[in-house]
């Protein structure tokens, strides 16, 4: 909040004027702000919101956004009593819902998922893994696009949305102003955003604060959530770092195998265990790894071994050694170069 005090503070005595933006930086600066509120309440991530709002709207610019207010190309269907307008898209002259805001699209978007047996699975993966919602998306038929989950992707990437993803709504216009620094200098942008500098309150002094709750173990695998790895959108987990709870209570393999339906014989091959002990920060797949990666090499880094390297790629490690002409047990230096797709060359 002082950041932004001040920020507006310099801007009141500034000579500012109204900056020109690509359309779609100014459809991120102004809808980001909804697509945070609707991640508060439904737990979709926002990147993944705005992303499918550029998209389906050119940035603002489609006739469904602007005669429609519909951001997301969200059609009639048999339960819509409100206004509609008809569009050609995937056929001609079909029925689509008009919005009288496009707040209320983005609020219709997020129940349109929740309230859609179809697309239940969604909210079972972890809210900041856009790479599994976007192939979530596509799997369950959102979009017709065979490359739609990866389009999705491309723009998040590209936009740093996934840096929403992480914040809360009162964050909005600060991550807006890191993203794009010359917002200082857009005084329209300014009015709507910034809040009128006000007098600061004594802080508050909290007594006796309770200690945190210890966590259980249910508690702990509740927390266990799905990914999607960017290599072919493979499943894995991540084992809890540093929780909450008492040694004898932490996630072991027969959790995992019974949480997900996958025998511990199947997770200790897939991930090519040595025994059943789990580590904190563990990547822990639920099918078989690649026998390639989705990127072509891999500076090793300090701490680095072929194993780990093999896991954070969804690489099998015989593979890896191989596409590396290394010998198994072979050690890995730090900052050497490591192959993921072909063979070194000799």
């Amino acid at each position: 909040m002082k950041k932004l005090i001040l920020i507006f503070s310099i801007a009141l005595f500034s000579n500012i004027q109204a900056q020109t933006w690509k359309t779609e930086d100014q459809y991120i600066q102004r809808f980001a702000q909804y697509a945070v509120e609707e991640m508060e309440l439904y737990n979709i991530p926002a990147s993944i919101t705005l992303a499918q709002g550029l998209l389906e709207t050119g940035g603002g610019q489609s006739r469904l956004a602007q005669e429609g207010k519909n951001h997301f190309g969200i059609k009639c269907k048999e339960n819509w009593t409100g206004k509609t307008m008809k569009h050609t898209d995937d056929a001609p002259n079909e029925c689509f819902r008009v919005y009288e805001d496009p707040r209320e699209s983005y609020r219709d978007h997020s129940l349109f998922l929740v309230n859609r047996p179809f697309y239940k699975n969604l909210f079972q993966l972890d809210p900041k893994d856009y790479n599994a919602w976007a192939h979530g998306l596509k799997k369950a038929g959102y979009a017709t696009n065979p490359r739609y989950a990866y389009i999705l992707i491309d723009k998040i990437q590209k936009y740093k949305l996934f840096e929403f993803d992480y914040i809360k709504k009162e964050q909005v216009t600060e991550k807006l102003l890191a993203l794009y620094p010359d917002l200082v200098n857009d005084k329209e942008f300014l009015a709507k955003n910034l809040p009128t500098p006000k007098k600061e309150e004594a802080p508050k002094v909290v007594i006796d604060a309770p200690e945190p709750k210890k966590l259980t173990k249910e508690e702990v695998l509740l927390s266990v959530l799905m990914k999607a790895h960017p290599n072919e959108a493979l499943r894995y987990i991540v084992i809890p770092m540093e929780p909450d709870y008492d040694d004898a209570s932490e996630v072991n393999l027969q959790d995992i195998s019974k949480k997900y339906g996958v025998s511990t014989s199947k997770l200790i091959k897939w991930n090519e265990l040595s025994s059943q002990t789990l580590k904190e920060g563990q990547i822990l797949f639920l099918e078989k790894k690649n026998s390639s990666g989705s990127v072509e090499t891999y500076r090793a880094e300090k701490g680095d071994n072929m194993y780990s390297i093999a896991q954070k790629f969804a690489i099998r490690l015989d593979k890896l050694y191989d596409k590396n002409r290394m010998k198994y047990g072979d050690k890995v230096k730090e900052g050497q170069l490591i192959y993921l797709k072909n063979r070194k060359p000799r």
